[in-house]
This record gives C-alpha cells, sequence and structure tokens, in this order.
C-alpha cells in the first residue's frame, strides 16, 4: 500500500512527549512515538517535525515575567525536545537533523530552508526547533510557516484529542466532531484547535491540516496512508 502523502510536517506538542508525567520526558511514549515516524520513513515519506516545548515552560502562563523573555525561554524548551527526539529516532536508526530558528551551532545546524529540503530529499528527518525564532508567535505558526516553506503536501497536528470539536470533548459530552471544515470557520468561530494566526498561514497559502489523536502513536502512519482518524481542515 502507497503512503498517500509524499512529504509531511508533523506538529508534536511538548506534553504529548511527557505523557502522563505532564511535565519533562516519558522515554517509552517518545519511543513509541518515535517507532511509527520511522514507519513512515521506511514506506517512503519525507518527514519533517515541529516540537513545541509545553512540556517545560509555557510563555503565556509565566505571569509577571516580560513576554519576549518568556517566549525565548519556550523556544529554549523546543530544543531540548528537539535533540530528545533526535536520539530516540538515532537509537531507532534514523538517519535525522536538528534546525533550530536560533543560533545555537554546537548542538545544531541553523535552519537554512534549502538545506532542510535537500536533507529531506536524502531520507533524512529534519526537527525544527526554536519556534520561528520570534516572540509572539505559537509553534502552532512555526508548523504552519515551516510546512509551507518546505512544501510539504499537509500538515499534520498530532494532539490529545481524536480531531476537532464545536467545543471542548472533554468537559462536554454533546461536543460535536468535525470530519472536514475550513481554516475560516476555526478562524471565525474560534475554535481552539490553533492560534488563528496559524490558521491564517495555512488558509492564505493554501496548506490542508490533518487533526489526529497522538495517545495512539501508530496514528501518524495511519494518517499518512490516507486512513480517516481525524479531522481535515483546508479551504475551499
Amino acid at each position: 500500500m502507497e503512503p498517500k502523502y509524499k512529504r509531511i510536517l508533523l506538529k508534536v506538542s511538548g506534553e504529548a512527549l511527557a505523557g502522563d508525567n505532564k511535565t519533562g520526558l516519558d522515554y517509552k511514549v517518545m519511543t513509541d512515538i518515535c517507532r511509527s515516524i520511522k514507519k513512515c520513513v521506511d514506506a517512503g515519506v519525507q518527514v519533517a517535525i515541529v516540537v513545541g516545548g509545553g512540556n517545560y515552560w509555557r510563555g503565556r502562563s509565566s505571569g509577571a515575567m516580560d513576554r519576549t523573555r518568556a517566549d525565548h525561554i519556550g523556544m529554549l524548551a523546543t530544543a531540548m525536545n528537539a535533540l530528545a527526539l533526535a536520539d530516540s529516532l538515532e537509537a531507532l536508526g534514523c538517519d535525522v537533523r536538528v534546525q533550530t530558528a536560533i543560533l545555537m551551532q554546537q548542538v545544531a545546524e541553523p535552519y537554512i530552508r534549502n538545506r532542510a529540503v535537500r536533507h529531506l530529499e536524502k531520507g533524512r528527518i529534519v526537527i525544527f526547533g526554536c519556534g520561528t525564532g520570534n516572540p509572539f508567535f505559537s509553534t502552532d505558526t512555526a508548523a504552519s510557516l515551516r510546512a509551507v516553506e518546505i512544501g510539504a503536501d499537509i500538515y499534520f497536528k498530532a494532539t490529545l484529542v481524536d480531531g476537532v470539536y464545536d467545543k471542548d470533548p472533554h468537559k462536554f459530552d454533546d461536543a460535536k466532531k468535525y470530519d472536514t471544515l475550513t481554516f475560516s470557520k476555526v478562524i471565525g468561530e474560534e475554535l481552539a484547535v490553533m492560534d488563528s494566526t496559524a490558521a491564517a498561514m495555512c488558509r492564505d497559502n493554501h496548506m490542508k491540516m490533518f487533526v489526529f489523536d497522538l495517545s495512539r502513536p501508530d496514528n501518524i502512519y495511519d494518517a499518512v496512508m490516507g486512513k480517516n482518524i481525524g479531522t481535515i481542515v483546508s479551504e475551499e
């Protein structure tokens, strides 16, 4: 069976890497996620990853700290997660490169779009750390931006729910799940799947997004193969 997508941008939240611990890294959970990513690569899919940092730090909930400095700390948290993911993937035999939007040449490559694409063409997994490198932009926005820049076929947003709902399914029993919807609807109805900047980036650049549950790591592979396990978001 052939994969439905040739090149994907996968967004992995920091919370997903923490597992039930909520903070730090759960190595079993991370290894399970990496095994599914490896299955995608082995199937011939080019995989780029943007990782969040919420298992270490959340700039927007940092209290009285200056927002710019808080966001810079968050960027460093994503770099730690990027290196951890790279280590787990390499342990499984994957060829990996970490690129960061903030220069830290002793531990990672600087983000260079053409170099990232070349790595993907050679079958290497590329992990993007430090978001966009700018405060006030979320890692969802970074994922949208990188997906557009590298010419991904789709942006995979792996979350802790099995798609997009009209309200929080953890709080409301009557929450309705969407099979498909538009980015304009996400923005207009302020659906909590992503921030409006990220949604506008996808909408304006015709980037499709697939939202699915990462609590079952093999969903990454199933999504690549085209299984209907979440919500497709695109602009009509």
